[in-house]
């Protein structure tokens, strides 16, 4: 399970998410940093820190 949580990259930021795979918790936190955070361009180096900021853990919700 893969887990990633906003706060790492947004301080403050409660909301987290997991999936099986990278490429959905991906997906599903570009969707927030669009809805929450209101980015309307998510770049490269966004979508990079997102992904180091994945990490392998237990399942957890989403929450905003």
């Amino acid at each position: 399970m893969k887990t990633f949580q906003c706060g790492s990259l947004v301080p403050g930021c409660s909301w987290q998410t997991s999936a099986d795979e990278e490429a959905e918790v991906v997906r599903r936190a570009v969707d927030h940093m669009r809805t929450t955070h209101g980015e309307t361009v998510i770049r490269e180096s966004m979508v990079d820190n997102i992904k180091q900021r994945i990490e392998d853990g237990p399942a957890s919700r989403q929450a905003c």
